[in-house]
């Protein structure tokens, strides 16, 4: 297992429980947490007993977006005499911020984001990472940056109106206002909206575990599949699948498969 100091990583069933463990500063990124995030997203990536990640916050939220602390710090960090390097030293710190948050998308298992309380910002970035989101009830979504006078630049402003449109992004974007969890059921930001965080995160777990359940192969095709084709044609999504299965689909996954739908029996997938 993994150790670190701004999340709690658990791992029971062949599902990765990560969860944002800032309570009392509603789990806000500092820079520890973010590079935790990538840390912990890198393990589940490489431990063969993950088959799927369930990313949830400890305390009132999920995650209220980035630190101010972190923000009020940042000048301090890239100062130079010469403004170019400076400027350099800044685009460096956001493309590290970028990464952090891509690291759901590069882990080869499949990331269910269980969102309650606030989910603003940086923690919107995060979540729109995810493979699919569940929310609890009185969760809210925001794209905070344009309120402290700045573009947001990890991922919201990229992700957010392949998930709910454009129309909806740019009203989220260019006035700030907060989504809430019926809402973004309604706009396809949430998959299911459930009582309360108990049942959000039973609900979350539920789901990896189903997923868990099935040919490891299959799954991280799937999900490199469908990230290929969202960002390409039919056409090059079309040719990436025909050679994935090309390379993948003889294996003993599908023979095993096979033979328990035959049987009627349950399947037991290696890792």
């Amino acid at each position: 297992m993994i150790d670190l100091q701004t999340m709690e990583v658990k791992l029971d069933d062949k599902v990765a429980l990560l969860r944002f463990n800032r309570p009392d500063k509603a789990n806000a990124l500092n820079l520890p947490l973010w590079h935790d995030l990538r840390a912990a997203l890198d393990w589940a990536d490489g431990e063969s007993g993950v088959r799927a990640v369930v990313l949830a916050g400890h305390g009132k939220h999920f995650c209220a977006g980035i630190d101010l602390s972190m923000l009020a710090g940042l000048q301090s960090s890239i100062q130079d005499e010469c403004e170019g390097r400076k400027r350099d030293k800044l685009r460096r710190v956001i493309l590290d911020l970028q990464d952090c948050v891509n690291s759901l998308e590069r882990c080869r298992k499949p990331v269910i984001a269980a969102v309650h309380g606030a989910c603003l910002g940086g923690g919107l970035d995060i979540a729109l990472a995810a493979d699919f989101r569940f929310a609890a009830e009185g969760a809210v979504f925001g794209v905070r940056e344009v309120d402290l006078g700045m573009v947001a630049d990890v991922g919201s402003l990229q992700r957010l109106p392949r998930v709910v449109g454009e129309g909806v992004a740019r009203e989220m974007a260019l006035t700030g206002r907060d989504m809430v969890a019926d809402e973004a059921l309604d706009a396809g930001l949430v998959n299911k909206v459930l009582a309360d965080p108990d049942a959000l995160l039973a609900a979350a777990l539920q789901s990896a575990r189903l997923i868990a359940a099935k040919s490891p192969l299959a799954v991280r095709g799937v999900k490199e599949v469908m990230n290929y084709s969202r960002d390409h044609s039919v056409a090059d999504g079309l040719q990436f699948v025909a050679g994935w299965n090309a390379a993948m689909l003889i294996s003993e996954d599908i023979q095993k498969a096979g033979m328990a739908a035959m049987m009627k029996q349950q399947v037991s997938f290696r890792d």
